[in-house]
């Protein structure tokens, strides 16, 4: 998903600039990721916008196995003060610098699947 939110690359290397670079870039990650669990902090947020641009796009949705570290932070890490991103990778040994840019929350994230999954 890192071109879609333009995580380390810009659209213009996916070679087209238009709104319709969804699919084009999909059919590059899904291969990537097929057969794996994808891991969000918040799973219902990032699943919901990832069916949501599949039933924009008129693409089949493919039930992908979600992992979800906020859920399980809450249930792992009782005593924190709260589980929000920044607070659950820190208590994990992640500094997040650049909360809410699209890379660095997705490494936060991975990090803490690293530590409590």
């Amino acid at each position: 998903m890192a071109s879609v939110w333009k995580i380390g690359t810009r659209w213009s290397d996916w070679g087209d600039s238009s709104a319709s670079v969804f699919p084009k870039v999909w059919a590059q990650i899904e291969p990537l990721i097929e057969g794996l669990p994808l891991v969000a902090h918040n799973k219902p947020f990032d699943e919901g916008c990832l069916k949501a641009v599949f039933r924009v796009y008129q693409m089949d949705y493919p039930d992908y196995e979600f992992y979800d570290t906020l859920c399980i932070s809450r249930r792992v890490m009782p005593e924190l003060e709260n589980h929000q991103l920044h607070t659950v990778a820190a208590a994990c040994g992640y500094e997040l610098e650049n909360h809410h840019h699209a890379l660095a929350d997705a490494e936060a994230c991975a990090w803490i699947a690293r530590e409590i999954l």
